[in-house]
């Protein structure tokens, strides 16, 4: 029962570093080489973790052959166009200055009624305002409005908006980041003053962050948390 618990934890981190190693894509963002890996080298590591009479080496060495092979032509197919086109595929696109392409349809298998549901997902509903639309590699449609019912960026409405920043955790359930305190130039002496202004010690935050401009986002613990 040991052996058994021990041979799946291997293979279960064997299994995080291969993905890890493959990128942060989410899985209805794959390509189809990086989906077709996914799933092979899943069930590569259950055969060996379901029978005990297959020595474990002999289960992690095709899930890295697998994987090596991946990101070998993973790193050709950025150097060689064709190569990228016959692993991944091409946009194709489904309708083109506002026509709808029924040959691509047809070859891409996309069905009108498909095609609606991808554009209520986006909040279209009429499609005479659509200009383009494109199915990208990784089975997303891309959707293009006619710039007279696109809505206008703040720029062309004549409207100055504040800069943004992305804010810098300084807490985070009870713990405090250095680095992102040393990041925003400030010091612990200065956290300490700002959590005893909000009544709450550093254990008692839940979130506590800071951006470019100075403000504080605070969320104290409830109780019992």
């Amino acid at each position: 029962m040991l052996l058994t618990i021990v041979r799946t934890m291997i293979l279960y981190t064997a299994l995080i570093l291969s993905v890890r190693l493959m990128g942060k894509r989410q899985i209805g963002e794959m390509e189809p080489m990086e989906f077709v890996v996914t799933m092979l080298i899943s069930n590569l590591a259950s055969i060996p973790m379901q029978d005990m009479g297959i020595p474990l080496a002999w289960g992690i060495a095709p899930i890295l052959t697998v994987l090596a092979l991946q990101l070998i032509l993973a790193v050709l197919s950025m150097w060689n166009i064709p190569l990228r086109r016959i692993l991944c595929g091409k946009p194709v696109i489904l309708i083109n200055e506002g026509v709808i392409n029924q040959d691509n349809l047809v070859r891409t298998r996309i069905t009108l009624d498909e095609l609606t549901e991808h554009l209520r997902q986006r909040e279209i509903l009429d499609l005479s305002t659509v200009q383009y639309a494109i199915l990208e590699t990784n089975g997303q449609v891309s959707v293009f409005l006619y710039p007279q019912h696109a809505p206008a960026s703040a720029a062309e409405a004549g409207i100055r908006v504040k800069q943004q920043s992305l804010p810098v955790t300084i807490v985070s359930d009870g713990i405090l980041l250095e680095d992102n305190l040393r990041i925003i130039g400030k010091d612990r002496p200065w956290l300490m003053g700002v959590l005893r202004n909000k009544g709450c010690s550093l254990s008692g935050t839940l979130l506590l962050t800071v951006d470019a401009s100075g403000k504080i986002f605070f969320v104290r613990k409830e109780r019992g948390k």
